[in-house]
């Protein structure tokens, strides 16, 4: 009999909308990965949050992380209206 433990259980349970690492917290990017996902430069995120530009981040002494909830919801606010 399979049974799940709890991690499991918090993951299955959140929306399809949400990443959720195994401590039921929503999984963080470094800003190399936020770059690589958004097709952008390093430096071009640096840029946008020196402008007050890109999505909210989280500073742990000198690392940014950016919670993937966070980074959706900051690409559907730049869609561009029809």
């Amino acid at each position: 009999m399979d049974t799940m433990n709890e991690s499991q259980i918090v993951a299955a349970s959140a929306p399809a909308s949400v990443s959720v690492d195994g401590w039921g917290l929503d999984r963080l990017m470094d800003i190399t990965e936020l770059a690589a996902y958004l097709g952008v430069p390093v430096s071009t995120v640096y840029d946008w949050r020196t402008h007050g530009k890109g999505p909210v981040a989280y500073r742990f002494g000198k690392h940014l992380k950016f919670a993937v909830a966070d980074v959706r919801a900051w690409v559907a606010e730049q869609r561009e209206s029809a």
